[in-house]
């Protein structure tokens, strides 16, 4: 069995909400719709969506449900876990922002009761205004979310370790929520977001922002006042296996740390998951990381995708290969097997 926990959605809704806010489509140069990070969704951004000009299904049919289920059926994913595409958490968009997460959450909500024993999701929270997340976070859960999924800094101008979304975290941490976090593209609040050259604020900025967000949530004390907090972090952990001595070395010389304990002992709060794409370094990884804290996450047809089986030619025993395949996230997402 695999729980794919890394499968990113769109609703059609989503496509130009409220009008000329919100994101569209944009034809690749083989004409296959993509969402480019050069598009901007902001409140007064023209809608981008467009017909599909070329050959093959647009996102919009091959997202159907039916679609779905039969792409994971051809991969051998079992049951998925679907969030909003890293462009569109909407943090620099105000109370723009909180319309969208409770839309996109009625839609999600509506989508995974097609198939209620393969589809989940994780909920997008209006984090710039910490008060409007707090409401949705209650709202999402009673709807079915069974976690929250957020970017990895500036939440409107917030960080993890911001007082104002304490009472956040605190709350994820009494519901047994864990927290998803996937970098989101910086470059959606520039002036010109098409001097985003090569995509950076999408494939170096997400492993950046992803481990920015794992040190603000210890060095800024949050699992010391959260102590049941979950956190889920995609791409391997972004840059943090692969740092975190160093990390753990400069946090013990910090004079504006906030943490309690030594770095390391807030491990037990993080999970990774293995869309890591050279085997080398995804067998680093479970060898550092450990079965027990490693998730499955594929990219379901993001722009990283690795469609193949992750762990194919992983020294790993059976067991560990369960865990990371489905047991840990069926422990943590409470989703039955």
């Amino acid at each position: 069995m695999i729980i794919d926990a890394h499968a990113h959605h769109i609703q059609p809704r989503m496509l130009g909400f409220e009008s000329e806010r919100g994101f569209g489509l944009l034809p690749d140069s083989a004409g296959k719709q993509r969402m480019p990070a050069t598009v901007r969704p902001t409140p007064g951004a023209p809608d981008a969506s467009t017909p599909e000009t070329g050959e093959g299904a647009s996102p919009l049919e091959w997202m159907e449900a039916p679609n779905r289920l039969r792409q994971m059926d051809e991969r051998g994913i079992d049951k998925s876990v679907i969030s909003i595409p890293a462009h569109a958490y909407m943090y620099h968009t105000e109370d723009f922002g909180t319309r969208w997460c409770r839309m996109v959450n009625d839609e999600f909500a509506e989508y995974c009761a097609q198939a209620p024993d393969r589809l989940y999701w994780w909920a997008p929270l209006p984090l710039q205004d910490p008060s409007e997340a707090l409401t949705e976070l209650d709202r999402a859960v009673s709807l079915g979310a069974r976690g929250i999924n957020t970017g990895g800094v500036n939440f409107g101008g917030l960080e993890f370790h911001s007082e104002e979304l304490l009472p956040v975290w605190q709350r994820c941490a009494e519901l047994d929520i864990p927290i998803y976090i996937h970098g989101h593209n910086q470059s959606i609040t520039w002036e010109d977001p098409a001097k985003d050259g090569f995509r950076t604020t999408a494939v170096l900025g997400a492993c950046h922002d992803e481990a920015a967000a794992f040190w603000n949530l210890i060095c800024g004390g949050v699992l010391d006042k959260a102590r049941n907090l979950t956190i889920y972090i995609t791409h391997g952990g972004g840059l943090v296996p692969y740092q975190i001595g160093r990390f753990a070395q400069a946090n013990s010389t910090l004079s504006d740390g906030r943490n309690k304990k030594p770095f390391l002992d807030y491990l037990d709060h993080f999970y990774f998951d293995t869309l890591i794409h050279d085997p080398i370094m995804r067998q680093a990884v479970i060898d550092s990381i450990g079965a027990d804290r490693l998730l499955y996450g594929t990219n379901f047809n993001g722009i990283d995708q690795i469609p193949g089986y992750l762990l194919e030619g992983m020294k790993i025993s059976e067991a560990d290969e369960a865990k990371i395949c489905y047991r840990n996230a069926a422990t943590l997402l409470s989703i039955a097997v």
